[in-house]
């Protein structure tokens, strides 16, 4: 089998990945679309381990080594980051990263709260016949 087969089937996967954090709101879509970039790059590191073991006599399989190390890493990436998804949600209400953006850096709309938006307390009937 030529290189240029899981090379290309890698890139793929890369650039779906990438679009993945790019485009989406969603915290656990974007944790899933950097597993699919972590994964892209584990083919590439074997493919070019299969691809250079031919070639040379010893045959070290360093590539297959740095995989299961990324493999690792990116368990405990999704673990950690699950783990603090759920507790932002648990807390804010929302798992979408451009709301949690705009209220961590306190950049909120200049009208007046609407009701049910999270992090802004709603106005009662009583407060306002007041002013």
């Amino acid at each position: 089998m030529h290189l240029a087969y899981p090379v290309v089937l890698s890139a793929l996967l890369f650039c779906t990945g990438l679009y993945g954090v790019l485009a989406r709101r969603n915290a656990i879509l974007v944790l899933m679309s950097v597993e699919l970039m972590l994964n892209a790059v584990n083919l590439n590191l074997v493919a070019f381990d299969v691809w250079l073991s031919r070639t040379a006599e010893e045959t070290l399989h360093s590539g297959q080594a740095l995989t299961l190390f990324t493999i690792t890493i990116a368990a405990a990436e999704i673990g950690i980051g699950l783990a603090i998804v759920l507790a932002v949600h648990r807390n804010r209400g929302t798992a979408d990263i451009d709301r949690l953006r705009d209220t961590a850096e306190g950049h909120g709309s200049d009208g007046p709260a609407e009701a049910g938006e999270p992090g802004r307390p709603e106005r009662s009937e009583k407060a306002e016949a007041t002013t």
